[in-house]
Order: C-alpha cells, then sequence, then structure tokens
C-alpha cells in the first residue's frame, strides 16, 4: 500500500499539535504547516473541508539519502496530512519506502527509508 493512514478522534488542530510534539522527539521538524483550506478559501474556492498539509524533515536523515541519491529530494520533505472526513480526522503520510521504490538505485537507501517510515508511523500512531 502507498499509504499509511490512521483515525482519531482528535480534532484537525489537536492532531496537529499533538504530532508536531510527537515529532520533535524523533528529530523531525516542521518545516511547514500549510493550511490547504484556507489557501482555496483565500483563491475563491469553495472548499470547507479542514485539511492540514505537514512538511516535516530530520536534517541527517536528508544529508543521508541527498548524498546517495540527489534526486531523492523530488520526496522531500515528508509530508503528513490531517484531515476531516465526515465526522472523522485522519493522519496519514505517503510511504517513505514506496516512493525510494521509484528512484533509480533506490534499493540502496531502502533501509533508511524504512527507518524513517516506522519512526513517522510511531510520531503518527501516539498522535491518535
Amino acid at each position: 500500500m502507498f499509504d499509511y493512514t490512521v483515525t482519531t478522534s482528535k480534532s484537525v488542530d489537536e492532531a496537529v499539535a499533538s504530532l508536531e510534539e510527537n515529532l520533535k522527539e524523533e528529530q523531525f521538524g516542521v518545516l511547514w504547516n500549510f493550511d490547504l483550506t484556507a489557501k482555496l478559501q483565500e483563491k475563491g474556492q469553495d472548499f470547507d473541508t479542514s485539511y492540514k498539509i505537514l512538511e516535516v524533515c530530520n536534517p541527517k536523515e536528508a544529508n543521508t539519502v541527498l548524498s546517495e541519491n540527489l534526486m531523492v529530494g523530488y520526496f522531500l520533505p515528508c509530508k503528513i496530512v490531517v484531515y476531516k472526513d465526515g465526522e472523522e480526522t485522519k493522519i496519514g503520510m505517503p510511504k517513505p519506502t514506496s516512493l525510494i521504490g521509484m528512484a533509480e538505485d533506490g534499493g540502496k537507501l531502502t533501509e533508511v527509508a524504512a527507518d524513517i517510515e516506522n519512526r513517522l508511523i510511531s510520531c503518527i500512531d501516539r498522535t491518535a
């Protein structure tokens, strides 16, 4: 499966705040907390679903993968989305192992991608 997605009873804002704290524990910083709903509404679009996209990065891991293959930068920073789906809040991400598999010579980085994936999944699970 391409993604990892869970459901939480928290609101989108509560989930984002909790997720940011959990990411810090794994040395992932939030580079950007993008409010897609606000941006689409600003552009005149009728979109009222609460939808946040967090771009997250661990500098040490980014350096490791970029030193091996610069094209991996196409997948960076890692994205985690938090959004309202009906009455539920969902937290999810594309799996780094799925993404790295698309890169030329990505196989060399499979272990690193799996470690990053497991750490991000742990952050998501602790948030949910």
